[in-house]
């Protein structure tokens, strides 16, 4: 089925029994868009989500990875209401989606991962069946569609056949179909799959462009390296549970640095718990992991004010979470939990 066929379905409303976070009152967190408790989803014979809770921050990018199996696409049906849980509850804007899936697609974007194109009608034309489908208004219709094929750079080929398109092209042209309607929440299924190094490198800069202009995007892979260039979050999912849940970039105004001296000095820990604004992480002899301030203009008074010290510094390195490390650390904490 066509993926806007798809949404052009109503699945009948459920009243999930979600159990409520422990501390958080059951409400939406005042800084999630989209809020997601106990959610289990049976197929007959196979439970392919299992308790599945986390929530989505506005604006950020979140990586769904797992392998093959993990119940990946399933999740992501759910939270575009296609598909009807067992059990739990997934709010969007503090509201069940299920109780209007009408009013749901309208604030979402789904893209499958076998997503499908009307090949005999030009790209303008899929444009406005896509937009028609989401109830844009008339009047409005042409000039979303001018402005979608702009900001996916397809502004030149809108009067060809969707069949003539290359993959790429055909890539972005169901991208401009899930987001004609201007949605709160984009879901896309494997985006990447089967394209060139050059066509994702382009796909990653598309997303970072849709956040910018405020969309919330969730994106499933099970190749880590194509999701690493644009997201600020993961979401393991393994056997049909979320096994975490991290932020891959420093969203507060501090950040992790790596201090190495070229000799060790016995006094280190003293020398950095007496600076200000440094919070000692890990210390070794030669090394410290410190937590200080973004600011470049702290970070170089702060070396300064170590080696006019007389400490003999030979790296001052900030680290960055690697989704590779993150990912790896979460399945062997969760094989480890099992064991």
């Amino acid at each position: 089925m066509n993926s806007l066929s798809a949404l052009g379905s109503s699945p009948r409303p459920f009243r999930g029994e979600g159990a409520r976070r422990a501390g958080e009152g059951g409400g939406l967190m005042a800084s999630s868009l989209m809020e997601v408790n106990n959610l289990t989803f049976d197929y007959p014979g196979k439970r392919a989500l299992d308790n599945v809770s986390f929530s989505l921050s506005p604006g950020s990018i979140t990586a769904l990875v797992g392998p093959n199996g993990a119940g990946k696409t399933t999740l992501l049906r759910c939270l575009a209401a296609l598909e009807e849980p067992t059990a739990g509850s997934i709010r969007l804007e503090g509201k069940e989606i299920l109780d209007d899936p009408r009013g749901t697609h309208r604030q979402i974007g789904y893209l499958s991962d076998f997503f499908g194109l009307y090949e005999e009608l030009s790209a303008r034309q899929c444009l406005l069946y896509a937009a028609m489908s989401h109830g844009v208004p008339a009047q409005s219709q042409e000039e979303l569609i001018e402005k979608c094929a702009a900001q996916l750079e397809m502004d030149g080929r809108l009067d060809m056949k969707a069949g003539s398109l290359s993959r790429g092209q055909r890539q972005r042209l169901a991208i401009a179909q899930a987001i004609i309607h201007k949605p709160r929440l984009l879901l896309l299924d494997e985006p990447a799959s089967g394209l060139d190094p050059e066509s994702r490198h382009s796909l990653a800069l598309l997303f970072k462009r849709l956040q910018q202009a405020g969309m919330t995007l969730l994106v499933s892979s099970h190749i880590l390296a194509e999701l690493e260039e644009y997201s600020t979050d993961m979401l393991v999912l393994r056997g049909g549970r979320i096994v975490d849940h991290a932020a891959l970039e420093v969203k507060e105004e501090s950040s992790l640095f790596e201090l190495r001296l070229a000799e060790p000095f016995e006094g280190l820990g003293t020398v950095l718990k007496a600076l200000e604004g440094v919070v000692l992480v890990q210390l070794h002899e030669d090394r410290a992991l410190i937590s200080l301030s973004a600011s470049p203009a702290r970070q170089h008074d702060l070396l300064r004010e170590l080696i006019t010290g007389g400490l003999k510094v030979c790296s001052f390195t900030e680290l960055k979470q690697n989704m590779q490390d993150v990912y790896l650390k979460a399945v062997k904490g969760e094989r480890g939990g099992r064991a």
